[in-house]
This record gives structure tokens, sequence and C-alpha cells, in this order.
């Protein structure tokens, strides 16, 4: 059965069924793929809010049992060694809110030796034990560990350490002719020398000396190494990406007449795509358009089972830092033979988007081809030719180019509204450096239409490249954003509660309701703290062979293809393209094929790592801009609560940094979760989520980002005195001084 069942056909199964109501267990039972998942799931998020699916604990229990098994096949990480010499391994994508299980390997005497940090692709199968859940069978390694370590150079007398920057790392012995010349309280990079020292430390060898650890060219390293990210080629990959340029243009048609451009941002080294406009002359179609949408063609420079592939495989993604970026290929490619240079004829996969005059897509039509951008050109200049300044190179382009590419981005503003995608306007802050690596300033990102023009045209590439490759029934990676867990919704209906919000109840949730919830914070000016909070509540986005569809976009198949310079996903889905359409070299190999499952999981991890690594590196930056400042007062507002205190993000750089409640005086605070604010029982203070407060910026640790504040008003009133009484016992929060509370109680917002 390909159609979706009725709502009494899966009361029935879950009758005869009770261990088996999964979605994943009800879509296999009724033979459902492809779209027919995503009608399947609304049905039962139908039900769920009836009341008839998932309505009791003992079925909740069942069900989550059941959601977080682990697959058959899994990517684990060894964890630890025990004393009797066992290895333990933990799940690398790990989605649940538990801990995750701990599973035995059952290595046999032929097994290659694995140590921990190691990741391996192994097949799993569920155990009843109490100290552990699963019994994992090695397939293969997939990475070694690397034995290095990033740290602080410590010379105490004749003897060096290595203190790691990565708190819960141990520290390493350094001998003096390891030292490499390292001075005391250098950053400094080292591998593993030997065995231990007598003393138990690791020895190690300084490869690296990376000076100062506080300096901001240091920052990027710190994270690329704390995440083991990527951040060399060896020189087998460097020579592949050099020669690949020789491969000759077979499959390729020309499309040099098109007058493509591309829009990128400044300083912009690699341009993947390029975009064209016209009137559509189809009568058939008055005021439609033809969007074209020319992405490199980078599966023509990467074949499966080169090294060069492997790299990029390996890295998943390009990783963006302030100061520098580690590509996913050699700059040979990603800054040359793939970037759409302004006169250079590249190949590329091109997309022809017909559209209605209300940017409702009609058809769709892929092209292997060669164009030529006869531009190259920034978002600002695009912005201000549309509003009436444009510079030379702008005025030549503004009736041919600019204006129908705006004319067909007005068509597809219709589009957008009916489907109504999730509107998040998050500001995206810049750090900007001077020519020492130093941080002159924070700002935030402008949002421009000519932004919003190159997304929405990406977006619709995307959305068709999905659709032909299910059209086709070839494997795609899809980009999967499923809908938000219950309790992370009711946690927003909570936070717009407090103040004076409300989020619409009963139906299935869609993305317009989230909407209307942001223009109401939005008309009530608290649309940075709903804004936070709806982004919180959201699932991760990730990769799949199986399509669930796009919660956030409203849509019901999306895969990456726009990127494919920076993103493996993108590169993917091209080869895909590439072997639908038997364009001959290049296409996606059955070996791929079969690996489909593992690379989405990997590449959705890294994926992830990169993301922790940049986040990161913005608060080490963020810290050292501070670290000039303390003592200052700032304005913020509340921007997280927890038992330990509360977080406040700066108006201007929005930096975030804890207040601690200890550093509240003596008075017992408890969480009202479900208000998320903090209450003192005493004075009654209230310090909640969005509320305006002024801090005094009190302690910076740049190396790990850290910034503590001290709070001194709230909403405009002044706090309590701090200050006086004898210090009492405390659990979770500590109390204030009664006599210094009573005076001021009644001013307490």
């Amino acid at each position: 059965m390909s159609k979706p069942p009725n709502k009494a056909d899966i009361i029935a199964w879950i009758s005869a069924n009770p261990m088996q109501i999964g979605r994943r267990d009800i879509a296999k039972a009724f033979g459902i793929k492809g779209s027919g998942k995503i009608k399947l799931k609304r049905i039962l998020k139908e039900m769920e809010s009836e009341g008839v699916y998932g309505a009791t604990e003992k079925d909740n229990q069942a069900m989550q049992q059941i959601d977080s098994q682990l697959p058959p096949v899994s990517v684990l990480s060894v964890a630890e060694i025990d004393e009797n010499g066992d290895l333990f391994a933990t799940p690398v994508d790990w989605q649940q809110e538990d801990t995750p299980p701990r599973i035995l390997m059952a290595i046999g005497p032929e097994a290659i030796p694995l140590g921990v940090g190691d990741q391996i692709l192994a097949r799993v199968t569920p155990i009843s034990d109490q100290e552990y859940q699963y019994e994992a069978k090695l397939i293969r390694r997939k990475e070694k560990a690397q034995i290095k370590t990033l740290g602080v150079y410590r010379l105490r007398g004749a003897i060096g350490r290595i203190v790691p920057i990565d708190k819960s790392g141990k520290e390493w012995r350094v001998a003096t002719a390891d030292a490499n010349g390292a001075k005391d309280g250098e950053l400094v990079e080292a591998v593993r020398s030997g065995s231990k020292s007598r003393l138990g430390l690791q020895r190690a060898r300084v490869v690296r000396r990376l000076g100062n650890p506080s300096a901001p060219k240091a920052v990027s390293l710190i994270a690329i190494h704390q995440h083991n990210i990527p951040d060399t080629f060896s020189e087998q990959v460097l020579e592949e990406a050099r020669v690949s340029g020789q491969r000759k243009l077979v499959e390729h048609e020309d499309l040099c007449h098109l007058p493509f451009v591309t829009i990128d941002p400044e300083g912009a080294r690699d341009h993947d795509d390029a975009v064209f406009a016209q009137a559509d002359s189809d009568r058939d179609n008055m005021g439609g358009h033809l969007i074209w949408v020319a992405i490199a063609d980078v599966a023509h420079y990467v074949r499966p089972g080169t090294a060069l592939n492997e790299a990029a495989r390996k890295r998943g993604n390009s990783t963006y830092f302030p100061d520098r970026v580690v590509p996913m290929l050699p700059e040979a490619l990603s800054a040359d033979l793939c970037s759409l240079h302004q006169g250079a004829k590249r190949p590329c996969l091109v997309v022809c988007l017909k559209i209605d005059s209300k940017g409702k897509k009609i058809n769709h039509e892929f092209h292997r081809a060669i164009i030529c951008s006869i531009s190259s050109l920034t978002y600002e200049e695009v912005q201000r030719g549309i509003e009436g300044a444009p510079n030379d190179r702008v005025s030549a382009l503004l009736d041919t180019v600019i204006s129908p590419l705006y004319a067909a981005y007005s068509s597809l503003c219709f589009e957008r509204q009916e489907r109504q995608p999730l509107d998040l306007e998050l500001p995206e802050r810049v750090i900007c450096l001077d020519k020492n690596g130093d941080v002159t300033s924070v700002k935030f990102k402008d949002r421009l239409d000519a932004h919003r023009l190159i997304e929405e045209f990406m977006i619709m590439a995307n959305v068709a490249a999905a659709e032909c490759l299910a059209a086709k029934k070839e494997p795609c990676l899809f980009r999967i954003h499923e809908e938000p867990d219950k309790e992370k919704i009711e946690a927003l209906r909570d936070t717009a509660q407090s103040v004076g919000l409300n989020l619409a109840k009963g139906a299935a949730l869609r993305t317009r309701h989230l909407n209307q919830l942001l223009r109401q914070a939005e008309e009530q000016k608290e649309a940075e703290l709903l804004s936070m909070s709806t982004l919180r509540a959201m699932t991760q986005a990730f990769y799949s062979r199986d399509n669930f569809g796009h919660f956030g976009l409203a849509l019901q198949a999306y895969a990456h293809f726009t990127s494919p310079i920076r993103r493996y996903a993108d590169l993917v889905v091209h080869r895909a393209l590439i072997r639908a359409h038997k364009w001959g070299e290049g296409g996606l190999t059955h070996e791929e094929e079969e690996l489909l499952s593992e690379t989405a999981s990997q590449i959705s991890i890294s994926e992830r790592r990169s993301m922790s690594a940049e986040r990161d590196t913005l608060d080490r930056y963020l810290a050292i801009y501070l670290s000039e400042k303390i003592g200052n007062e700032f304005s913020g507002r509340i921007s997280g609560v927890v038992k330990f205190g509360v977080f406040v993000r700066l108006d201007g750089s929005g930096a975030e940094g804890l207040v601690p409640v200890r550093s509240l005086g003596r008075e017992y605070f408890t969480l009202e979760n479900k208000l998320n604010r903090l209450v003192g029982t005493e004075t009654g203070l209230k310090l909640s989520l969005g509320q305006n407060v002024s801090v005094r910026l009190t302690e910076v640790t740049s190396e790990s980002g850290g910034i503590i504040f001290e709070l001194l008003n709230v909403e405009g009133l002044a706090l309590p005195s701090r200050r006086g009484g004898k210090s009492r016992p405390r659990k979770r929060g500590v109390h204030i001084n009664k006599r210094a509370s009573k005076k001021k109680r009644n001013k307490a917002p």
C-alpha cells in the first residue's frame, strides 16, 4: 500500500501491535514511501491532538523506546577501555535528551586494535544488561583518533608541561629537547611521543608554537583543534585538485549567450552560483518568468574514489571564521576552477525554473552546460542600484539584467506569502578585524532585498533538485527539518504568555501559527525575545536518504543543490542528477549509493561540528573585544534563565554573559521553568526572560569565551543592597541580608 492509511486503520494497527507504534513502524507496515510519509506524519499529528495516538503514558514510553533505538549499522566513537580491557563506545550522532547508551565492543582476535577517540562503523544489537544496552561488532574503522593536543606550555624548572585548552583534558609532559624552543605561557600544538612518564603523564613533543593564547590570531586555531576540524590537505589531494582541470568537457551544452551574473558578499572568493531571469514569452503564462540558476559543476572535477573526494567527505563542509576559512576543497578548485569568475567559461549544472505571475513554479528543466558570468556583483551595489543609486557596473546592467531579476523576485514573494515559511529575522553578527587580526568593532549584518532575492532563487532551485530526483526514483540526500517537539512548543507557549502573547493551540502546528506569534511580538517590541525562543524550540536540520519534509520552509521535499564548493551534500545531489539525466562521467556510483545513509549521518555531524566551532570562535572574539572594558556598564536583555543564574545579551555587540545567582547576595532563588524566571523568596525579585537590564562587566576569560556580569538594575529599577550579614548554608540559591532586602522590597519588580 502506497497510500497513507486512514485513522481507523492506524488505530487497528496500534491495537494489534502495541510495541510498534513509532512513525517508522507504521510507515513500514503500510508500505508508505516518499511524500506519503509527510502525509502520514500529518495524520499522526492530528490523531495526537485528538488524543487517540500516543495519548497514554504506556504508549509514549513504548514510542520513546522504539524511536530511541540505534540503527542496525551506526557510527560509534570508542569512549573508554575499562580495567578488564573491554572497549565501550557511544553513538556519534545521539539526538535524544537522555544519556547516550553504553555499547560493548565485541572484538575478535583478528580485529584491528582500537583506541579511545576512534570513530568506527559497527553493527549494533540491543541486549539486556545492567551495564550496557547494546553490543557492537566492528565493520571498519572510519577515523583513527588524532593523538595530539593544543594547550599552554608551562615551564617549571627543567620540566615542561602542556595544560590543554580543553579543560577536560589531562596535562602532557615535555622534555626540554622536545620543547621546540617554546616559552612559558605560549600556545603550542604537540603530538604524543612514546609512553607515559613515571608521573603518569603522557610524553609529548611540541610541533607548532602559536604565540600568545589570548591573541586574536589564536582564536580560530583553538576552535579548529578543539573540534577536530581537518585543516590541511595531503600532497596527493592537492595534486589531484591541480590536475582535475585537465579533464575534457564532453556532455556540456553551451549557454554562454545567457547574461548570467554572480551576486555575493564583498570580498567573496568562491562564486558557486550565478543567476539570470527573463519575462516568459509563453502567451499562456502572462506575467510569468523564467529563472535560470547556474551552479558550479564540482562533480566534473571531484570524482568518487579519489583522495580528493575522501578529503571533501571527511570535512563535510567549509568552516568559516572571522580571520580564515577552512575550505572543503583545495583553493585550486574552490577559488579558481569551480568559481564562476567574471568572463571565465565554467562548467555548471543549470536549472531553468518557469514560474507564473504569482511565483508558483510551473515546471523546471535541468541542463549540464557551460556558462560565462558577465559580471561579479556584490549585494550592496545591486541594492543601491535598485534603489536608484547605481554605480557604473550596475547601471550598464540595470534594464537588461537587474530589473528582470527583481521582477521575478517580486512574483516569488507572493508564493512565499502563501506558503508561509518560518519568518525568523535574526541579525547576524560580524567581527571586524584589522590587518593584525585585532578586533576593531562588532556589528550586525544588514538584511537587504538583494540577499532575499538570491535566497528565494536558491530555495526554488533546491526544491527542483529534490523533486527531480524523487520523480526519477533516484537516491537523494534530502535536507530534513522535523516539526518541533511538543515539550519545546509548550515552553515557547509559556514564554509567549509570560509577555502577554498567545500561540494558537489545537490543530497541528504550522509555520503560519509561529509567524502570527512573531508578528504579535514585533508589535509589542518583544521580537528579539520571541525570535530567540522560537529558534530554540526548533529541531536541528539534518540530512537523510529518506524524505520527511522541511518544517521551517514549509516544503514537502527539499535538498541542498546550490553550494557544492562548500557542502558535500550538494555534491552528492549533483552526482545523482548527472546519473539521472545520463550526462556521462561524474555521476553517483553504486558504491556511493550503498553508503548514502552513512554519508548523511557523517555530514550532519560535521555540519554541527563546524557550527559549534564557529559559535565558540565568535564567543572568544567577543570576550577578547570586551576584555579591555572590565568595569564598564552595559545595557542588555535577559536571554536565558537557569537555576544558577541568568544570561544577558548586550545591546550593540550581542555578546552574552552570565549573571551568577551567587552574585545576587544571599537570598534563595527558585526557578519557575514555565514562566522562564528566577524569583527571590524574600524580596520577590523577579528575573525574567526578555527583561531590560543594566550590568557591569566583572570578568572575562578569553581562552574559553566566558563572560561574567554583575546585575545593576532590572527594567530601570536598582537592585536591593547585596552587602552585610553572615553567609548561610545554601542549596540551589543564596540568601540576601533580610534588613537590606526589607527596606527596598516594594521597589523590586
